[in-house]
């Protein structure tokens, strides 16, 4: 019962904490509710505040940037504006300038429509002027036909043949100046390279003619020599292949043979035989041996040395045996080996002034007169023999083609043509040179006959040693352009039919000469 009694004491007091929780809990919501409810109110009113002042400051901005547009579009309406107002001015413009063209087209129309019917018109007229001058001609040609005698075909060929005379000295004056003003440029430049040439070649030059006769300290000298019964002098030539000449000539032996080295040999072994005195054709035979040795040599030395000083190298052995004895030949009393390391040492200077090739020029120089030291053995001219030789021992082709063509031949190379050149300096220097009497004076002549054979000359006179020929001619018969024409005709003439040093100048004179005499 007691227990029942708790039970039920325990349900009413659960039941009263429950309704007293349940009040509080109601009670507690209820203010929290309230106070929901007025934070709520409080938001609602913030925002409503919030949103009239963003409303505002949007209602600004948007009125700002309306006026920023509105202004922008009313600057761009203007730019535009201004911009149709100016093209609309060049629209203008240009149309006034298209309507002051067009009139000036139609005025030049109408000019030139007017002209058109003015030349028309004088087309017209001049065609029957023309036609009238035809037949004035064609009565005149007849008139004059009829008046010379002679027909249009005539009276034209009589024309062109003085026209094509004009023509012809016309052409004569051009060409003669064309060829003073070639020559005297051709001129000035090749006697600088001459005249440089010639002076850094300055060397002293001796005409050293080969000894042809020996001299005896006495007469009784002579028949020694020519020992008992002729001993004696027939073992020197036997040795030697030279006529010893012994006659009147007092103290004087002369020694004839066309071979300059035996000539050379025999010299020196009668002059030491003379010095020696010991005169029999066993000594005889010595000595020459003896001296045929030291003359090889030294036309081996000779060689060799010319061929050093011009600094020149690969010659065959045997052309440097023949340049040595060119020492002992001569031509026109001018010695050969000299003369040809002169002509080397020219055209090698010249060459070395025009660009061409200077050892070239040099080597051919040298070899040019090589047929010289075997002319007396063989048949034919020395350039011809030269040239063979050069060719046998291994010579180039320029070179041979040098040697062939230095005396009147085709020149193929500019080496060639300086060699010829060297040559005829060293052979024309006053002196180097010596001719006999007889070969000057027919030289002369022949230059005087070759003048006076030509029409229209009156006289010639071969001056400076047949350097210069001068030949007045017949002023009425021989015109300035034909003197000019006879002197190149001569000068042609004499190239090929003389032979001689050097170069001539041809001068011919023409001249008027009007007197009258004061009385």
């Amino acid at each position: 019962m007691n227990q029942t009694l708790y039970i039920l004491i325990a349900i009413v007091a659960g039941v009263v904490s429950g309704g007293a929780a349940s009040v509080i809990y109601r009670f507690s919501l209820k203010s929290k509710w309230e106070n929901l409810k007025h934070e709520a109110e409080n938001i609602i009113e913030e925002a409503k505040r919030n949103s009239e002042r963003i409303k505002k400051d949007a209602s600004y901005e948007a009125k700002g940037i309306l006026y920023q547009a509105r202004l922008e579009a009313e600057k761009e309406f203007k730019d535009r504006r201004g911009e149709h107002l100016h093209m609309e001015k060049r629209l203008r413009n240009r149309e006034e300038t298209l309507e002051r063209k067009l009139d000036q087209i139609e005025r030049r129309e109408h000019d030139f429509t007017r002209r058109e019917k003015d030349l028309a018109q004088k087309e017209k007229s001049v065609q029957e002027k023309e036609k009238g001058i035809t037949e004035i001609v064609v009565q005149q040609k007849a008139l004059l036909e009829k008046i010379s005698g002679i027909s249009t075909d005539e009276a034209r060929a009589e024309l062109l043949k003085k026209v094509e005379e004009d023509a012809r000295f016309e052409s004569a004056k051009l060409s003669k100046r064309i060829e003073d003003e070639a020559r005297e440029s051709a001129e000035k430049k090749s006697k600088e390279i001459i005249s440089l040439a010639v002076q850094r070649y300055a060397s002293d030059y001796v005409a050293d003619a080969t000894v042809s006769a020996v001299s005896l300290p006495s007469d009784d000298m002579k028949g020694r020599i020519i020992g008992r019964e002729g001993r004696n002098i027939r073992a020197l030539e036997a040795a030697t292949g030279v006529d010893l000449i012994v006659d009147d000539t007092p103290e004087l032996i002369t020694l004839s043979t066309f071979n300059p080295v035996r000539r050379e040999i025999a010299r020196l072994s009668l002059e030491r035989l003379i010095a020696d005195g010991r005169i029999h054709p066993a000594r005889i035979e010595e000595v020459v041996e003896k001296t045929r040795r030291e003359v090889e040599a030294t036309i081996k030395e000779e060689g060799e040395k010319a061929i050093f000083d011009l600094g020149l190298s690969g010659i065959h052995p045997e052309l440097v045996k023949l340049i040595g004895r060119l020492k002992y030949r001569t031509s026109y009393g001018q010695n050969v080996l000299q003369h040809s390391r002169e002509v080397a040492y020219f055209a090698g200077m010249m060459a070395s002034e025009i660009g061409a090739d200077v050892k070239l020029a040099r080597r051919a120089g040298l070899l040019h007169d090589i047929g010289k030291a075997v002319d007396h053995e063989v048949e034919g001219p020395h350039q011809e023999i030269g040239a063979n030789l050069a060719k046998k021992y291994g010579e180039s082709d320029p070179v041979v083609d040098a040697i062939f063509s230095h005396h009147d031949g085709e020149v193929k190379t500019a080496e060639a043509a300086l060699v010829a050149a060297g040559d005829a300096i060293s052979a024309a220097r006053p002196g180097v040179r010596s001719e006999s009497i007889e070969n000057y004076l027919k030289r002369l002549g022949k230059l005087e006959e070759l003048a006076m054979s030509y029409k229209g000359v009156e006289k010639c006179y071969a001056i400076q040693a047949g350097r210069e020929v001068r030949i007045i001619v017949k002023p009425e018969e021989v015109t300035d352009e034909a003197s000019w024409i006879l002197s190149k005709d001569l000068a042609k003439k004499i190239e090929a039919e003389m032979t001689y040093p050097g170069q001539i100048k041809v001068t011919v004179i023409r001249e008027n000469r009007f007197v009258e005499y004061a009385k």
